[in-house]
């Protein structure tokens, strides 16, 4: 009786965190769920060279000089709470390009912070092998344990990790919050400069206007910047405008800026399609690589970065 007891009130706790969330949304908007435009093949990917493709959200998957790597990866249709062999949380508008079988062998994994719609155990149960290296904000190591792969490494700002092969990760300091759950108070977060072979990239993951000029010390030819999830005003103590994120992606040094965390889930109340618009309306459109979802980019050298391929 007492397991039946729960599950009734699990249930009637759901129902009610379920129709306080749909009255706090009334006003969000409801796009119509789509197909995305492409779809990446890692397995046509060569050694040489920088890859990136744009899965959603704040997912990218990358191979810089044979080594793939893909950040916060979220590769299914929802992000949140399981519970009885459902999850509750957003449900994509976009649904993800490839499923992670196609995704190949990932050599690491760049965890920026632990809130469901960034560090997915669905995701990462599928993806990590025991020959993958995660790298996570500190207190949120054992999370990814559960998942057994070659080597956790927990960093805070201003730490730098150094692989075996002379990959340099470290880790940036950026302005966000951690908890996965509220009672969390020990998980961090951060961004990450990723540095290969020649290759410097910028990957932000969530932030609210900060100043990052310290990044231009890694000499970043890319930046990837969240521009979404900024309404209504209160949510920009976590969360960049496209302009704010502009000025920061200026403060990097960075050659190119590479949009993220935008029209893929319905987090905050601006129209999906409108961050992308406003950030094409005050950067310099030649320095903005508008990549739509499973679109990939491929440029041989660093020194041809302002001149990518897209591949189909």
């Amino acid at each position: 009786m007492w397991i039946l007891a729960v599950i009734v009130l699990v249930a009637a706790l759901g129902a009610l965190l379920y129709a306080l969330y749909r009255r706090m949304t009334a006003d969000w908007p409801r796009p119509r769920r789509r197909a995305p435009e492409h779809k990446p093949k890692p397995n046509t990917w060569r050694e040489e060279g920088l890859y990136i493709s744009w899965l959603g959200h704040s997912t990218l998957l990358m191979q810089l000089e044979g080594m793939r790597v893909i950040t916060d990866p979220v590769l299914f249709s929802r992000v949140g709470v399981r519970a009885f062999g459902w999850t509750f949380g957003p449900r994509r508008h976009v649904e993800c390009p490839i499923g992670p079988e196609a995704c190949g062998q990932v050599d690491l994994v760049l965890l920026s912070h632990a809130h469901m719609d960034h560090l997915d155990h669905a995701s990462l149960r599928r993806l990590v092998t025991r020959e993958t290296i995660v790298v996570t904000p500190r207190g949120t190591g054992y999370l990814t344990r559960w998942h057994r792969p070659k080597a956790v490494h927990e960093l805070r700002p201003g730490e730098i990790l150094q692989l075996e092969d002379g990959t340099e990760i470290a880790a940036v300091e950026v302005r966000h919050w951690g908890s996965r759950y509220p009672w969390n108070r020990n998980m961090g977060y951060q961004g990450y400069v990723i540095r290969r072979g020649g290759w410097s990239v910028f990957f932000a993951g969530d932030t609210a206007a900060t100043d990052l000029s310290h990044v231009r010390a890694f000499e970043p030819q890319i930046a990837c910047m969240p521009i979404g999830a900024y309404a209504p005003e209160p949510f920009e103590n976590a969360h960049c405008t496209p302009e704010q994120a502009w000025d920061m992606f200026l403060q990097t040094g960075a050659q190119v800026f590479l949009p993220i965390h935008h029209d893929t889930f319905v987090l905050s109340r601006e129209p999906v399609d409108e961050p992308l618009q406003r950030l094409l309306a005050v950067a310099d459109d030649e320095r903005v690589w508008a990549m739509r979802h499973g679109e990939t980019y491929y440029v041989k050298s660093p020194k041809s970065i302002e001149k990518p391929k897209q591949l189909d």
